[in-house]
């Protein structure tokens, strides 16, 4: 188990508790921040939207991921909604909090722990959760292997997830249908009850596959019944995993050579066909090792000097031959990407 992103000050954005936090400008007092205001009184929603700090956060989430429009879509409208939610409560139309528990589902390496952290972050800022952490776990650190077990691991986890994110990869596994000792249902009653009793003091987030969470939501209507927001993350396209490369050698300081750029270039759109293609790590991996080929085929180079450039520039003999090229290496390189 994994916790990351947390702060743990329990406090919003403005320093107040969570329960009291309202949008304002930054020359608002307290007083006027909790006053309701008259009904003939007006509000500035632009205003309001700058001192919660969400655009921010949303630029980020811009930045720091290539694609997914139609889960940035998503995200801005229910901060949106968050957002209107804090500005009726001004003129004390108060409505119930609305259900913040999500499942996202895609291939590995589409950005879902990413759109987890900023969502925890989002949520904090506006005074949704008071310390914005992110808690990911897996099956393994739920449920036990026997009898008496499984509820203090999951009350353990739900007790650290408490004012942020709990985030569960993998959620179906929490099901075994096929098994009838197995303690998985235990853990998914104690989270039904959590989603439901804590809901002002935790958000859950469901990952996985598409068609096992389908499965799961419908062996599970009980957990169905509490999601109220499901979020796709689809594949990258290759000009998307070549921007996903580019990114992440900029981030390091590194370049591709325009030779290299070619040869990356098809090295994706071939390992985008393979089995067990991991769309954004597997871009990582494979940029990995070209850094570890280059380091390697600089420090082989004896009676050599280097420059700045050359510790920045990948070559083609960085990417070496892969299982992934059936049909022989590129034309303009006599090797390719691993």
């Amino acid at each position: 188990m994994t916790t990351v992103n947390g702060n743990g000050d329990g406090r919003s954005g403005f320093g107040l508790p969570r329960t009291e936090r309202y949008p304002a400008s930054a020359d608002s007092s307290d007083a006027q921040r909790l006053a309701v205001l008259a009904d003939d009184a007006t509000i500035d929603l632009a205003a309001e939207r700058e001192a919660s700090g969400i655009d921010s956060v949303l630029s980020a989430l811009d930045t720091s991921l290539i694609g997914l429009d139609p889960v940035k879509t998503r995200i801005r409208e229910i901060a949106a909604l968050l957002l209107v939610d804090q500005a009726r409560s001004r003129f004390g139309l108060a409505a119930a909090r609305p259900s913040l528990h999500m499942c996202f589902t895609g291939n590995p390496g589409t950005g879902k722990t990413t759109v987890a952290l900023r969502m925890a972050e989002l949520l904090h800022r506006m005074g949704y959760l008071r310390r914005g952490h992110v808690v990911a776990v897996t099956r393994d650190d739920l449920v036990g292997q026997y009898v008496g077990h499984t509820a203090p691991k999951t009350r353990e986890v739900l007790k650290r997830a408490m004012g942020g994110v709990l985030f569960i990869d993998e959620a179906y596994y929490l099901y075994r249908a096929e098994n009838e000792r197995d303690y998985g249902q235990e853990s998914i009653e104690i989270l039904l009850q959590a989603m439901e009793n804590d809901r002002s003091d935790l958000v859950v987030i469901l990952a996985g596959y598409a068609d096992r969470m389908d499965s799961f939501f419908a062996s599970n209507p009980g957990m169905s019944s509490r999601v109220a927001h499901h979020l796709e993350f689809g594949d990258y396209s290759l000009d998307e995993l070549v921007a996903i490369g580019s990114l992440m050698l900029g981030r390091q300081r590194y370049r591709l050579s325009a030779d290299a750029e070619i040869v990356f270039r098809d090295y994706l759109s071939r390992r985008r066909q393979a089995p067990r293609f991991a769309n954004a790590r597997s871009v990582r991996n494979a940029l990995e090792r070209a850094r570890l080929r280059h380091a390697n085929r600089l420090l082989s180079a004896s009676g050599c000097r280097w420059g700045r450039d050359d510790l920045m520039r990948l070559e083609p003999a960085d990417f070496l031959a892969s299982r992934v090229f059936a049909g022989g290496p590129p034309a303009r390189s006599q090797s390719a990407p691993g």
